[in-house]
C-alpha cells in the first residue's frame, strides 16, 4: 500500500505479483477494491497495479481541481502511475491497461494521448455514447437520472440507472454497491455524480489517433450482458470503426468482481492470441 504525489492529488496504490505491468483502471465507483480478487489471479503473470482513482476512496484531493478537464487530469494520474511504477520495477516504460466502465473510457484516452506507456490497452465496456446513433436520447435519458439524484437522492438515481445499462442480473450488486450506507461509498457515488456522470460517457474521441494506435487495443465486452447495453453497443461500434474484433470475457459488466478465476483465464488467452508477448507469461 503506497501513495504517489501528483499535482493535485495524493493516488493511492497497491501492487502484487511479479512481472511486467499490469495497470487496473476501476469504473464509476472509482476505488480498487472490486480489482482485488482478480488481481490475485493475475499476479502471476504479472505485476498488477490497482488504485483509487483521484477524488475517491483513499486517492485525496489537494487544493484546486481543474474539473474542465477532469478526464484528461484522469489520464495523466494513470500516466504518471505506469512511468513510477515501471521505474520501480525496471520495466521498459510501457504497460497493460485494463479499465471497466469510467475506467475504460480513460484507458482509451490514454491510448490516444500517451500511447507510449501502453503494451497494449483493454477497454471493457467503456459507456461511449458518442460512438452510438442514439446518442441524444441517451444523453436526456443521463441528464433525467441526474435531476432525480439532486431532487430524489442515490437510491432512486442509482435504480433508474440501472434500467438504464440493463444490469439484468446485476442490479442488485449494483444498485447496493453505490449506495451502501458507509462514508467511503456514499462520497463516492456523489462525487460520481457531480464530476463524472455527465462528463465521461460523452466525451469526444479522436477516431483518427484511436485508428493510428488500434494494434494496441483489444476491446472486450462480458459474454452474458446484454447486446443492447450502451457500453457493450459502444465497444461494438469501436470495433466496427477501427475494424477490430471485439473479444468476449466471462459474465457481465463486473463479473471480473463475482467470476476472477475464469476472467483471468479468458483475458490471458485473449492477450496470448493478440500478442506473443503474451505467451510467454
Amino acid at each position: 500500500m503506497s501513495h504517489l504525489d501528483v499535482p493535485g492529488a495524493r493516488l493511492y496504490y497497491e501492487t502484487v505479483g511479479s512481472g511486467p505491468l499490469l495497470l487496473l483502471i476501476p469504473g464509476g465507483n472509482g476505488s480498487c477494491d472490486l480489482w482485488r480478487m482478480l488481481a490475485e489471479h493475475l499476479k502471476s503473470h504479472f505485476t498488477v497495479a490497482l488504485y483509487d482513482r483521484r477524488g475517491f476512496s483513499r486517492s485525496h484531493l489537494i487544493g484546486a481541481q481543474d474539473y474542465e478537464h477532469r478526464l484528461e487530469t484522469d489520464v495523466d494520474d494513470a500516466r504518471r502511475l505506469i512511468q513510477h511504477l515501471s521505474s520501480d520495477n525496471n520495466g521498459d516504460g510501457t504497460a497493460t491497461v485494463l479499465g471497466n466502465s469510467s475506467g475504460a473510457i480513460v484507458s482509451l484516452e490514454l491510448l490516444s494521448i500517451h500511447p507510449d506507456v501502453i503494451r497494449t490497452v483493454i477497454p471493457h465496456e467503456p459507456p461511449a455514447m458518442k460512438f452510438l446513433p442514439d446518442c441524444e436520447e441517451l444523453w436526456k435519458i443521463q441528464n433525467d437520472i441526474y435531476n432525480t439524484y439532486r431532487k430524489s437522492g442515490v437510491a432512486p438515481a442509482i435504480d433508474k440507472f440501472a434500467d438504464m445499462v440493463k444490469a439484468g442480473a446485476e442490479k442488485p450488486a449494483l444498485t447496493r454497491g453505490f449506495s451502501m450506507p458507509t462514508p467511503d461509498v456514499k462520497f463516492n457515488t456523489m462525487y460520481w455524480f457531480e464530476r463524472e456522470f455527465l462528463q465521461y460517457p460523452v466525451h469526444e474521441f479522436d477516431i483518427k489517433l484511436l485508428e493510428k494506435h488500434k494494434h494496441l487495443l483489444l476491446l472486450a465486452n462480458g459474454r452474458d450482458s446484454n447486446s443492447e447495453a450502451l457500453h457493450v453497443r459502444a465497444n461494438v461500434a469501436i470495433g466496427e470503426r477501427l475494424g477490430l474484433k471485439v473479444a468476449l470475457l466471462p459474465g457481465m459488466h463486473v463479473s471480473f468482481a463475482s467470476h476472477p478465476k475464469e476472467w483471468a483465464r479468458d483475458l490471458m488467452q485473449a492477450l496470448k492470441e493478440k500478442d506473443e508477448f503474451y505467451a510467454k507469461l
